[in-house]
């Protein structure tokens, strides 16, 4: 063989070698020994087997080889990675600094040698060090082989690739920053948002610094709502970084969940004064003002949305929200255009379907419009599936641990507060109305759809070891007296930040809430519970227009949404045997045929006396953040009582799901011809 030859086996062997490392470490340390039985002195070779023994865990072996050659090869980079290894195994943590700094200087990018570096800086006690290496080796991650996986894994949506390779990556490197923060981006865009918090609360204790990881963690605090700490995180990362147009404008987003809409305009306007060619900007700054009261200049920001991009559909959609607002011929043929499009993805053609609906009812296309409202609510089913068997499922388990012994030997049990005031139902149902009438009470304040009830029954769930298959009903049959009441503060402590007024009620008006009306009793005894229901006719076909931002994903099916609102009515009729009187119902169409009489009945359910400014409801200047926010700013009017009837011949897949509840209603039916 001659010695050019010999030198390609060579060179062959080692790269097969080094290609088995990862998977291999005893094959790689028997190619690495065949090479140097021909050449005893091969650097390469001698690198290989000592990466071998490290692998292996034979670090003494390993540093017994490395230590000559990187005496050597001085300015082999890793080498030096490899001998700090070794060192750091063996509890000679300065040592291994000296080497991985070395290993750092000469290659910056050479792959785990800042996280290596950090491990052992930790170790030594040197926390600013060990944090600044930590940061560099979130900088400079990209250039490692297996990150890069798992980051295009990621970006691409192939989640449970993307998941497996982070997972492997943190039994491998535990302390590793970027897979930390990518494993928690993960985890929030499946819902895992508790262990999303875990990961970036872990990953910013090692790098402080890291602003992507922080700016994730300010995200996922929102999707939490804690928005105080969101704020606090946005306003850290603000002092770095003033002028980012995205953390502004995530400050004025989390400005608005706390109330503070006059900061969040503000703000908004200050991002656009800077860049005023920013549709997604004067979109949410179209919310804060539509939320504020101030339609005109809503509809303004919204258009100028539209002039900045006309295919644009949630600023179509946005304007179409606004209920008030009638699309001219224009405004059709131009999004009829826009759908035209071979371009144009889901998200906003689905908002164009849902505008279009809208737009051709008002017009009295109502084939046309239906037709449109159909093809938005099966273009969100696709992206938002949904199991009403499941649902029927957990209805029948809340009916079966919420009997009327269980919850007499847990009377009192919760906090006493009498401040909250439970506007629940099925939603599009004059929630926002009956709030509107309260909160112009003197003694009542009103605050949003407050989230908290829901958060508390995920954390309740998590309590399982199977969170996924277990109802968290049964958790709390398991509760003794001191847990309803540690929730019950809970609840009151993370709805502080919402009342602003210092009014001793305030109204949480979530209408899913409905479904936990169990819990919400045993946690707060004295809470006012109020149950707003409407036609299931108009009710259901007022859901199906509507397009949510997030949640409700019984709604975009019609069947679908008779079997959730039948469920809906056989649940609250079970609270009232178990529990009678504990919940006042509002019959809408009885609000809008004799509102003085039911305004003084619900008056005095919650024990308020009459006051006249809650029959002129509609003067009150408050902030309203749901789709009927221009609704409840005018007098009751009985145009809308029968709005549906122009879709009844689309309606039967609706009305044979609904079942006696339709033919029954504003009554329930008899208990035997409700589902079991």
């Amino acid at each position: 063989m001659s010695d050019n030859q010999a030198s390609a086996s060579v060179e062959t062997a080692l790269a097969h070698a080094l290609r088995l490392q990862a998977s291999d470490p005893q094959l790689a340390a028997e190619q690495a020994r065949q090479v140097l039985l021909a050449a005893p002195r091969d650097p390469v070779a001698r690198l290989v087997l000592g990466m071998s023994h490290n692998a292996l865990g034979e670090h003494a072996q390993a540093l017994a080889l490395l230590q000559p050659l990187a005496a050597e090869q001085p300015e082999a980079p890793r080498v030096q990675l490899e001998l700090g290894i070794a060192l750091a195994a063996l509890a000679r943590a300065r040592e291994a600094v000296a080497a991985l700094e070395h290993a750092t200087r000469l290659q910056p990018t050479i792959p785990t040698g800042w996280l290596r570096l950090a491990e052992q800086l930790d170790a030594c006690g040197d926390r600013a060090r060990a944090a600044q290496a930590y940061l560099l080796h979130a900088r400079t991650g990209m250039h490692d082989p297996r990150l890069m996986a798992a980051g295009e894994a990621l970006s691409g949506n192939r989640l449970p690739d993307a998941e497996r390779l982070l997972r492997d990556r943190l039994r491998a490197f535990p302390n590793d920053v970027p897979a930390m923060r990518m494993l928690a981006e993960l985890g929030a865009r499946v819902g895992r948002n508790e262990q999303a918090l875990e990961l970036l609360e872990r990953c910013l204790a090692l790098a402080p610094g890291f602003a992507m990881a922080r700016h994730n963690y300010a995200l996922v605090l929102d999707r939490c709502n804690r928005h105080e700490d969101a704020l606090v995180e946005v306003d850290s990362l603000l002092a770095a970084d003033a002028d980012n147009p995205g953390l502004q404008n995530l400050k004025a987003v989390v400005l608005g969940k706390l109330g503070s809409y006059d900061s969040a305009i503000r703000l908004y306007e200050s991002i656009l004064h800077k860049r005023p060619k920013e549709p997604r900007v004067w979109m949410s700054l179209g919310h804060a003002l539509k939320t504020e009261g101030a339609t005109a200049r809503a509809i303004i920001a919204y258009r100028r949305a539209l002039e900045l991009d006309p295919g644009f559909g949630g600023a179509w959609w946005s304007l179409a929200n606004l209920k008030t607002v009638r699309f001219d011929a224009g405004d059709i043929a131009a999004m009829r255009q826009q759908l035209q499009r071979s371009d144009l993805d889901d998200e906003q053609r689905l908002h164009f379907e849902f505008a279009l609906g809208k737009a051709l009812e008002d017009a009295g296309d109502y084939a046309g419009s239906f037709a449109h409202y159909a093809s938005g609510n099966a273009l969100r089913r696709t992206q938002l599936p949904y199991d009403a068997e499941q649902n029927a499922q957990r209805r029948r388990r809340a009916q079966a641990v919420y009997t009327r012994e269980f919850l007499a030997e847990r009377a009192g049990a919760g906090d006493d507060d009498p401040a909250p005031v439970f506007i629940l139902g099925m939603p599009r149902a004059g929630s926002t109305l009956v709030e509107q009438i309260l909160s112009s009470h003197p003694q009542v304040e009103a605050t949003m759809e407050l989230p908290d009830i829901i958060a508390i029954t995920r954390d309740l769930r998590a309590r399982s070891s199977q969170p996924e298959t277990t109802s968290y009903h049964d958790i709390v049959a398991g509760m003794d007296p001191a847990g309803f009441r540690a929730l019950g503060e809970r609840y009151l402590a993370g709805t502080r930040v919402q009342r602003k007024l210092g009014r001793p009620f305030f109204i949480d008006k979530m209408p899913n809430n409905f479904a936990h009306v169990g819990l919400i009793h045993l946690i707060l005894p004295n809470a006012t519970i109020i149950d707003a229901r409407r036609h299931p006719l108009a009710c259901c076909f007022s859901n199906f227009k509507q397009h949510f931002a997030r949640g409700q994903a019984f709604s975009y099916d019609l069947a679908d949404m008779g079997r959730y609102y039948v469920d809906y009515v056989a649940l609250m009729a079970h609270f009232d045997e178990v529990l009678p009187g504990r919940v006042h119902r509002v019959i809408y169409e009885d609000m809008v045929a004799d509102t003085e009489v039911q305004v003084r009945a619900l008056l005095d359910f919650c024990g308020l006396p009459f006051d006249q400014r809650c029959l002129r409801f509609f003067e009150n200047e408050r902030a309203v953040r749901t789709a009927s926010s221009e609704q409840v700013r005018r007098p009751i009017y009985r145009e809308g009582l029968d709005q549906w009837r122009h879709f009844e011949p689309w309606l039967d897949p609706l009305k044979q799901a609904l079942g006696p509840v339709l033919d029954h209603y504003p009554a329930v039916p008899p208990a035997g011809e409700l589902p079991v």
